[in-house]
């Protein structure tokens, strides 16, 4: 295939020409961007990037979305033939280097029990030859141990390490009991909320966030984003971040939860929060130790996850 400027496929142009397979099945850039997981932006700019290279238009937009021109039709049936082979390959190539596979994975308690093993059951429908075994052991990840094919550490996002992958941007969210926030009687627009309001109120603290850590680290951030002082209020302290939050189930206080972390919480109300999340600064990485068909397959499966 000729291109504009005899440009060669790279990695911008493979991603590209996936992002172009997706809207092509789409009506809207918006309705692209939710199914791809990212911003109508990012949809818009890959589209227009991808029909500058090639020369001609892949779509006409108008008031009411978008419309595939005809060589938009052509490209895209291409495409999507060559990412059916491609698939096609893959499970051929994977399905013999899978028998009786192994990955050894260490991470923290609370993202095993709150996030991997709820969705464990879909990795193995796909990749039944595949035995994952999961140490989770503390509230921190030794990740520099190498007797472990992978790891999932939780790390500030200046984490920087030659086989780490940012998997997952965390975000922070305030929760406690439908009760304890009624308890509180606090403005009805929180944002009016001072440091005497805060001083009725009891935090909960994962006091393990990373290695060398203050204990209240979070909560000092959360805190200094808001304008807000940090003095004179009662502090629980928990080595997890899930036992925090499973105290301020119970009416203990209130944590300052992963949003990761207490997706089935919040849509149970079991923990509510009249607050929106705000960056934590820091994010789950994949650390890869060994590589092979296997982990490879994992390490798929997760980005798939996360991208759902």
């Amino acid at each position: 295939m000729l291109f504009k400027n005899s440009m060669k496929i790279n990695a911008n142009l493979l991603s590209q020409l996936f992002t172009f397979e997706k809207t092509a099945h789409c009506t809207s850039f918006t309705q692209a961007a939710k199914l791809l997981n990212v911003t109508t932006g990012a949809v818009s700019q890959q589209i227009r990037a991808l029909e500058s290279t090639l020369g001609f238009l892949l779509f006409e937009r108008h008031s009411r979305g978008i419309s595939i021109t005809s060589s938009g039709v052509l490209l895209r049936d291409a495409v999507s033939s060559g990412m059916a082979v491609v698939e096609s390959t893959l499970v051929e190539l994977t399905r013999d280097s899978e028998q009786n596979s192994e990955i050894h994975l260490k991470l923290t308690p609370s993202f095993a029990y709150k996030w991997l093993v709820p969705r464990l059951e879909s990795f193995y429908k796909q990749h039944p030859h595949i035995t994952i075994t999961t140490y989770a052991e503390s509230g921190l990840v030794n990740y520099q141990e190498h007797n472990y094919d992978l790891a999932i550490d939780y790390q500030k996002t200046s984490f920087e390490n030659p086989n780490a992958l940012l998997l997952l941007a965390e975000q922070l969210l305030p929760v406690m009991s439908p009760a304890y926030l009624q308890q509180l009687q606090w403005p009805e627009d929180v944002s009016d909320t001072t440091e005497a309001h805060w001083q009725q109120a009891n935090l909960l603290h994962d006091a393990m966030v990373w290695p060398n850590a203050d204990k209240t680290a979070e909560w000092q951030a959360w805190f200094a984003k808001n304008q807000l002082t940090m003095t004179e209020l009662s502090h629980y302290f928990f080595n997890r971040t899930d036992m925090s939050m499973a105290a301020a189930e119970a009416g203990v206080g209130i944590a300052l939860a992963r949003m990761a972390l207490i997706t089935d919480e919040l849509t149970s109300k079991r923990l509510v929060s009249p607050f929106t999340p705000i960056s934590a600064d820091a994010g789950y990485y994949l650390i890869e130790h060994k590589s092979s068909t296997a982990t490879q397959c994992f390490k798929a499966w997760l980005l798939t996850q996360l991208q759902a």
